[in-house]
């Protein structure tokens, strides 16, 4: 039985490729702006979506995250990465619209959650509706296709699990 060199093995083959020297290759570098572009892409037709509602891209987001469910200051700041302060003066523009509720949360009563009314959950339903950038392009590709992108990005991501569980 012949041995193969590790060097023959695809896996090895993809260590190499994804070594540090890698990093600077011109494909990664291409990958890194399309990437970028997509990104840059996405986020200008959200901010402009946000602004039919005059909301800002913030705000919108916000809005975004407390239609799924409710959450606490933190919970919201944790998840767009940015300070608790920032978002309780976010909070306080959209409930003053009558768009997000403060509650109290059930575990523990000494904590406020935030929450999208009906008129925020409606609104953040048609801003999602209205973001056609992702989906046009993604209808192009077949459903094996998009099926591996998601997993590839995920990975990219560090795992994130599947909310669907498959």
């Amino acid at each position: 039985m012949a041995s193969r060199s590790t060097a023959d093995t695809p896996h090895a083959t993809d260590a190499a490729q994804r070594s540090p020297a890698g990093r600077s290759d011109p494909l990664t570098r291409e990958v890194v702006d399309l990437i970028g572009s997509v990104v840059a892409r996405y986020y200008q037709e959200y901010e402009q979506a946000a602004a039919r509602h005059a909301l800002t891209g913030a705000q919108a987001r916000i809005l975004a995250l407390l239609s799924a469910a409710p959450l606490p200051m933190r919970g919201i700041a944790r998840q767009l990465k940015c300070e608790p302060s920032n978002v309780t003066g976010i909070i306080d523009r959209l409930e003053a619209r009558g768009l997000v509720e403060r509650r109290p949360d059930p575990a523990d009563r000494r904590v406020k959650l935030a929450a999208a009314t009906q008129e925020g959950a409606r609104i953040a339903q048609h801003l999602s509706d209205s973001l056609d950038f992702a989906r046009e392009p993604l209808a192009g590709l077949s459903h094996q296709e998009r099926l591996v992108l998601r997993d590839l990005l995920r990975r990219m991501l560090g795992g994130v699990p599947d909310a669907a569980g498959d």
